[in-house]
């Protein structure tokens, strides 16, 4: 059975992925309730482990003794559901996924030395056929990670969404910043994954 995170490590970690969260997103992130997640969230900042940082409009963000406190709750989860190796065997399949990915968010927004205008639609059929194979493959990665911590589950759904979005029509949400778009998703599919395994993204860099 799939390792539900506790609510604290929950409000931690979204705040670290997200940079910025309130109780509402937090809540919608991890399926907790939201008035749950806000008497964790105050408990947090009393603790030191969380702060509104300016008008406190964005909502919370980690300290950087809340940070250490996420990296340690994260590493201890793993080792007692004794997820460590599924979750990086399915790191390095994601791994296998991300340079193509990558590779397909770059041709849908740049052709050639100009940004791409969208007048091609041959090409841009082309691009969003990518994606979908891509994302059959992406599933089963997304799967083996929910079936060892229940926090990984939504990943798959959000996925699907913005590829959905993108079939229907809206091409924003294959790549653009500040919604759940699919390159957003996947880049905090792949923070979370560096997280919950302890490495540091510049060093995983440097190994490629």
């Amino acid at each position: 059975m799939s390792h539900p995170s506790p609510l604290p490590l929950l409000v931690l970690h979204c705040c670290r992925l997200k940079g910025f969260a309130d109780a509402p997103t937090i809540a919608e992130w991890s399926g907790v309730h939201e008035r749950a997640v806000a008497d964790v969230g105050d408990r947090l900042v009393d603790g030191g482990l969380l702060h509104l940082p300016g008008s406190g409009a964005l909502g919370w963000a980690l300290t950087s003794v809340g940070r250490t406190e996420n990296e340690r709750l994260l590493g201890l989860e793993l080792d007692l559901v004794g997820a460590r190796a599924e979750i990086q065997g399915a790191y390095g399949r994601f791994l296998g996924l991300n340079g193509e990915l990558r590779a397909i968010c770059t041709d849908w927004q740049v052709r050639g030395d100009a940004l791409n205008d969208h007048s091609d639609v041959d090409h841009d059929e082309e691009v969003i056929g990518r994606l979908v194979r891509l994302h059959r493959r992406a599933r089963s990665v997304c799967r083996e990670l929910d079936a060892q911590l229940s926090r990984f589950g939504r990943y798959e759904g959000r996925l699907a969404t913005a590829r959905q979005k993108v079939l229907d029509g809206d091409g924003g949400w294959f790549t653009q910043p500040l919604i759940d778009s699919y390159h957003t998703v996947w880049f905090e599919l792949h923070e979370d994954l560096l997280a919950t395994l302890g490495i540091d993204r510049s060093a995983e860099t440097s190994r490629r």
